[in-house]
Parts: C-alpha cells; structure tokens; sequence
C-alpha cells in the first residue's frame, strides 16, 4: 500500500493514545481525518479543536460522505468489537484496512526507526529518546503513548527520516516494526488474555529483539535474558549511572559508556525506574551519534509525560500526583520514589484496577504491592475491551490486601473520601478513566 495515494485516513478509536498520534501525523502531512470513538475525552477535544471530524455514536450516516471514495485508509484499535457497524460497512466494501501498529509499520519502514519495546516503560523512555533527537537538532517524528509535557502532545517532530515509536507487545503488534535501534525495558508477565502465559510473551519479545542483527544496536537492562548491550544502575554494564544523589528534588548523576565518562547529569523525573528509563534513552541517542553535550542538555530540560508520576499539586502541606501504572511492578515503583522523595509522609493510593483478565492474573501481587501504601482506595474495575469474568471484582481484590486502612469506593464518593483522609501525600494510579477524574480531584484538593 503507498501512503502517498492515500488522500482520507478515518480512525475507529480515534481518541487512543496511541491512534491519536497517528490521526495527528496525518493531519500534519495534509491528509484529511475523520473518525469515531465511544466517548469524548479531552483528547478528542483537543483532536476536534485542531479541526478533525470526531463524532461519538457508531452511525454509518456519520461517516462524511468524502470518505466513501476509494483513496481511504481505515485505521482501527483492537478494542472495536467485531459487531461495529461502521467497522463492518468497511469489511464489507473491500476498503483498506489496518491496524495502528501495522500502519506504524508502514510509515516507518523507510526511515531510520528507533523502537522502545517492553511491559514498562516504553512511553517514558521514548518520549525522553524523542525530546533528545528533537533538541539535538535530528530530522525526527516520535509517536508516543503519553502526552509529553514539554510539547503537550503525543506526537514529537514532523521529521521524514527518523522515526521513535513504542514497540507495544500487545497483540504481538512490535512485530509489524523494522528497528534499526531498540530497547526491551522490561519482559514482566502481561497480557497474559492474548498470550496465554509468560514463556509465550517472553518467545515474543526474542522474535522483536531478533528483528535487529546488529546486537550492538540493542539495548538491554542488566539480568535481562535478551542479547545486547546492557544498561545498569550501581551495577557494572555497558552503560552504567552511578554517584546518584538528589539535588533540588532532581536525580544528578554519573553515566559511564564504552568510551567516556560523563558527570554531573541532571535529570528531574523521581523513582529508579525513570533513572533507567534516561539511561536507556542515553545510550540509543549516544548509539546514533548524538553528542553527549545534546544528551545532558536535553535529559535537564525534560518536563515528563502526563500521568507519569505526574505532579498535580506540589506544595509544602500537600503534594498530588497522578500515575498511569496499572501492573503490579509499576505500584511498586510508584511506591519507591514517593518513599525517596517524601519519608514519613501518610500516602494514600486510590487505584483504578485496569481489565478483569489483568486483576485475575496479578491478583496476589496487586494486594501485596497497594498494601505498602499507609491508605489504599480501590474503584471498581474497568473493563476496556472486556467483558466481566464471574468472582473478579474490586471487593475481591481488596479482601486479599494485608493493609487494614483500606476501603472500596465509587466514583461519586471518591471525593469525599480523599477530603476525609490525613494523608500529605495522594496519588491515583491506573490505566483506566481515572485520568478523567483528575482536574477535578486537584480542584477539590485545592
């Protein structure tokens, strides 16, 4: 399929993160978009706000009548279900249709591809990785899963000939990509309903790690059993930060590489697992030829990514932040860097556990890592793109957790409930819609 031929890109799930980016790039090459998705978010808002043809109820009679030519690609998320009329008016009349990754496929397949695969930290370490290149001066467009701070999009660049993108192991999607340097962040047990257990996930990510021959553009963190170069902190590898201390509520560091030492790096966003996130960033960029000085400018002067650990309220009584994690590893490195940055301070986490399959699978480990909070709220499940699996429920989930201080609560009293409690410090955790709740927690708070 040739991009170029394509004049209409409409989108079933336009409001994803990661088809939101996509809608953005092809607005910006001059393609015209449209698309629908099941509710309005402030992404869609923002999407429409740019000028996209956004509507909310599954209706052919939706569908702009331009789009009914040939020239259109249809681009649509795994969460559509197969009864979707619109999706299904498409089948129907032989129109071209992709899935995200396979037209991440395309678009990148020409170009010098940077590819951030793993089950945490693909989002942080691409966005860092993408800031870098831009400020550095290279031809690059990163599309990412978060909205990056400093840009306030999840789209980095409008450049032709370098490109940064998650590697996202859902649905094996990575394997659409053609990396010319990558990453594996991590191999943690997930998604365990697509690959059934972790041996299939892990053969998985070998098969994307094998998609680059050269292992000296591969990127690895140390202990992971994948070929490459390793990354480490306070550890001997191929990359290694070390003389870490904090300074101004910022992480300041040393990186030695194969070549050089570099000291004094300043790098603001908290928790060991940003430091490796940074790390790994470093060394792709460092790999491709970036100077050291663009990297440390660059690492200073990064803000972060919406809902990663993101501060929503920062003052000497009170401190908010809000994260996306949803598997059992990222609460616990939530729960680290809140515990470096603010000893002695009672956190209270509310958590949105994210689909029914995911809390079934990480049941004794979602207990065990909300516990070391001193309060935890639990809301109910959301389900994304499943349906309800009989026992797997909230209260089920909260009857396992050790911590006595806990309480199961619905949306419209969640409110009233962080009002209520003395904790200084309050963090919502989750992949769900408790983003959405967010403006409205910090308004109350505030």
């Amino acid at each position: 399929m040739n991009l170029n031929q394509i004049h209409n890109v409409y989108f079933i799930g336009i409001g994803g993160i990661g088809m939101s980016a996509l809608a953005r790039y092809f607005q910006n090459i001059g393609k015209n978009v449209s698309g629908y998705d099941k509710t309005p978010t402030m992404l869609t808002d923002e999407l429409v706000s740019g000028g996209m043809d956004i509507h909310f109820e599954d209706s052919i009679s939706a569908i702009p009548k331009e789009f009914y030519v040939e020239n259109t690609l249809v681009i649509v998320t795994p969460a559509v279900p197969v009864s979707h009329s619109e999706w299904n008016y498409f089948v129907e009349r032989d129109y071209v249709i992709k899935k995200r990754a396979e037209v991440l496929g395309l678009i990148t397949k020409d170009t010098f591809c940077f590819a951030v695969a793993g089950t945490h930290g693909k989002t942080t370490t691409s966005s860092i990785l993408g800031h870098i290149l831009y400020e550095s001066g290279a031809d690059v467009t990163a599309f990412l899963g978060g909205i990056v701070e400093n840009y306030n999009s999840n789209l980095i660049g409008s450049g032709k000939t370098v490109t940064v993108v998650e590697a996202d192991e859902f649905d094996r999607s990575f394997l659409h990509l053609y990396p010319n340097i990558a990453c594996v962040t991590s191999m943690d047990a997930d998604h365990l309903d697509i690959y059934g257990d972790k041996d299939a996930l892990e053969n998985s990510f070998r098969e994307f790690a094998d998609k680059v021959t050269d292992k000296t553009k591969m990127f690895v963190p140390k202990g992971l059993d994948l070929e490459g170069l390793t990354i480490a902190i306070n550890e001997d590898a191929i990359y290694k930060a070390f003389n870490i201390r904090i300074e101004n509520s910022s992480y300041v560091f040393d990186v030695h590489t194969p070549k050089e030492t570099i000291t004094n790096i300043a790098f603001g966003l908290p928790g060991h697992h940003n430091l490796m996130n940074a790390l790994m960033a470093f060394a792709m960029a460092k790999t491709y030829g970036t100077s050291s000085e663009s990297i440390v400018k660059a690492l200073a002067s990064f803000k972060g990514v919406q809902r990663r650990f993101s501060y929503q309220i920062k003052s000497e009584n009170l401190v908010y932040i809000d994260d996306y994690a949803h598997h059992p590893t990222e609460i616990n490195a939530v729960n680290q860097a809140v515990r470096e940055l603010y000893p002695n301070q009672i956190v209270v986490a509310i958590f949105q556990p994210h689909l029914f399959s995911r809390t079934k699978d990480f049941a004794d480990d979602f207990a065990k890592s909300l516990s070391q909070f001193d309060e935890v709220v639990l809301l109910d499940i959301y389900p994304a793109r499943e349906l309800p699996i009989e026992g797997i429920t909230s209260s089920w989930l909260l009857e396992k957790m050790t911590n006595e201080n806990k309480k199961l609560v619905s949306k419209v009293d969640l409110i009233p409930t962080i009002l209520e409690s003395d904790a200084t410090v309050i963090v919502t955790i989750g992949a769900g819609d408790i983003g959405e709740l967010v403006p409205s927690i910090k308004t109350a708070l505030s």
